[in-house]
C-alpha cells in the first residue's frame, strides 16, 4: 500500500530512513548535489539541516510502501514578496527498490495540490538533462523552459547540463 504524507518533524527511525534513501539515490547516480560514494554522516546531516528548516519557506512530503519510506520530495515557496505567486520543488527522490509504482508522480500531485491549496500558481525545478527525472517531469505535464550546459558534476566526473522545468497551475 502506497501512502503520501507531509512530514513535519521525524522519529529516529524516519531520519535513518531519509539517510538511506538519499545514499540510495546518489550512489544511483541521481543529480541532487553529492556525488558517491556518499557517506551515510553526510546524509544524516543533510537531513537534520532539511528538517530543522521546515515551516513556511519548506515544505517536505514523504512516500511509503507497506509502511516503508521510499519516497521524498520537498516544496521551497518562495518568501519575497514579488515570488509569493511561485515555489521550487527540490529532491524528488524515489527509492531504486520502489521505482516504476508511480511514487513520482503521486509526489508531484501531493506538491502540486499543496501549492495551489496555498495560492501558487507556478513551480520550477531543475534536473540532469537526458535523465530519467526529466522523462518523469515530462510525463507529468511540465514544460521544459531550457538548458544550462556545464551545471552540474556528474558521478562519470564531467560536467552536465541541467534542464529547467516549469508548471503552472491553475487557481
Amino acid at each position: 500500500m502506497i501512502s503520501i504524507r507531509r512530514l513535519e518533524q521525524a522519529t529516529p527511525e524516519e531520519r535513518e530512513a531519509l539517510a538511506e534513501l538519499l545514499i540510495d539515490s546518489v550512489d544511483g547516480g541521481a543529480s541532487v548535489g553529492f556525488l558517491p560514494p556518499f557517506s551515510r554522516d553526510a546524509a544524516v546531516e543533510y537531513w537534520r539541516g532539511v528538517l530543522a528548516a521546515l515551516g513556511p519557506g519548506l515544505v517536505l512530503w514523504v512516500a511509503e510502501v507497506d509502511g516503508r519510506i521510499d519516497g521524498t520530495v520537498q516544496l521551497a515557496p518562495s518568501l519575497r514578496p514579488n515570488g509569493l505567486h511561485r515555489a521550487e520543488v527540490q529532491k524528488l527522490l524515489v527509492h531504486s527498490r520502489a521505482r516504476g509504482q508511480g511514487l513520482a508522480s503521486r509526489l508531484l500531485q501531493e506538491v502540486e495540490q499543496y501549492a495551489r491549496s496555498a495560492g501558487r500558481t507556478l513551480l520550477v525545478l531543475d534536473t540532469l538533462a537526458g535523465s530519467k527525472a526529466e522523462a518523469v517531469y515530462q510525463h507529468c505535464q511540465w514544460q521544459r523552459a531550457g538548458e544550462i550546459p556545464d551545471w552540474a558534476r556528474h558521478t562519470d566526473g564531467e560536467l552536465h547540463p541541467t534542464v529547467l522545468f516549469f508548471k503552472r497551475l491553475a487557481p
